[in-house]
């Protein structure tokens, strides 16, 4: 189980999820939206510096994936347990 932490909208969201529950909900994503490449499914070996990289990569998969889309489909919202995204009026919403 990997415990992720992004940031969307000015706040910090925390997921904890499986590898699966990640490249499933890809599959998912890639169907509707513009996806970045998700880390690789196979680990060659179980080392902690081997797992902190697929999760620092697992973080920054979503992290680009809220980044790059101006609209973000239920699913990804229910991955991370996000109920509503306040919206910033365009003028706030730079840097």
């Amino acid at each position: 189980v990997f415990k992720i932490e992004v940031l969307m909208s000015g706040r910090k969201h925390f997921v904890e999820k499986r590898y699966s529950e990640f490249h499933a909900l890809h599959k998912k994503l890639k169907k509707f939206i513009r996806t970045p490449e998700i880390p690789s499914k196979h680990v060659r070996n179980w080392v902690p510096k081997v797992l902190e990289q697929r999760r620092q990569g697992l973080e920054l998969y979503l992290q680009t994936v809220i980044l790059e889309n101006e609209e973000l489909p239920k699913i990804f919202l229910d991955f991370l347990n996000v109920r509503h995204v306040p919206t910033l009026p365009k003028a706030e919403s730079c840097g």
